[in-house]
């Protein structure tokens, strides 16, 4: 069955954060999961300046203080210097997983050379499961679903495929997505059956 999930979204941008435009990070961020999860869930927001030690103590209180099992981030993940997203994400896991990262930067090749400046990063912190994504809402969806053929096919999983089974390994709730959005794939052993 279901269980409900905590998801911190974490939007990091000097200009949004300051007003001087409006943040598409968390908008992005609510419209896929709101699409993908068929589980029910809640969202915990936060829009903060590129500042290191202010991504670092928003991390912490999302994952030990507000119970997050999941925290999404986007922006800041670039070259320039004002990025210190992966440099605040690692400081505050317990555990990286280079998998994520790694497997953004392959679908984001699919559509952009400039993917390989991109240093997303994700760990474990506790019982949740951190991960940092492009700032571009277009690419958001792109890493956490995937790439499609023209007939609507999948030919590059998506990440957030292999993020429930993830959460499940750490103690987290039990979760379940639309299929049509994205599978999310667990061993034979750790399916549940579906509720009526």
């Amino acid at each position: 069955m279901s269980e409900h999930i905590k998801i911190g979204l974490v939007s990091i941008s000097d200009r949004a954060s300051d007003g001087r435009y409006e943040d598409q990070g968390i908008p992005a961020l609510k419209d896929w999961l709101g699409r993908a999860l068929t589980s029910p869930w809640t969202a915990e927001t936060r829009l903060i300046p590129d500042e290191r030690a202010r991504i670092e103590a928003t991390l912490i209180e999302l994952a030990d203080v507000a119970g997050c099992h999941l925290i999404l981030t986007t922006g800041g993940t670039g070259p320039a210097p004002r990025d210190v997203t992966p440099e605040a994400t690692l400081a505050v896991g317990d555990k990286e997983m280079p998998g994520y990262g790694e497997e953004m930067r392959r679908i984001s090749l699919n559509f952009v050379p400039t993917a390989i400046l991109s240093r997303q990063v994700a760990v474990i912190r506790g019982n949740c499961l951190i991960i940092n994504l492009p700032g571009q809402p277009k690419s958001i969806k792109e890493t956490l679903e995937g790439v499609r053929a023209a007939d609507g096919s999948v030919v590059h999983v998506g990440i957030f495929a292999a993020t429930p089974y993830c959460i499940d390994l750490i103690g987290g709730p039990y979760i379940e997505t639309d299929e049509t959005v994205i599978k999310a794939w667990r061993p034979k052993h750790a399916i549940r059956p579906k509720q009526d």
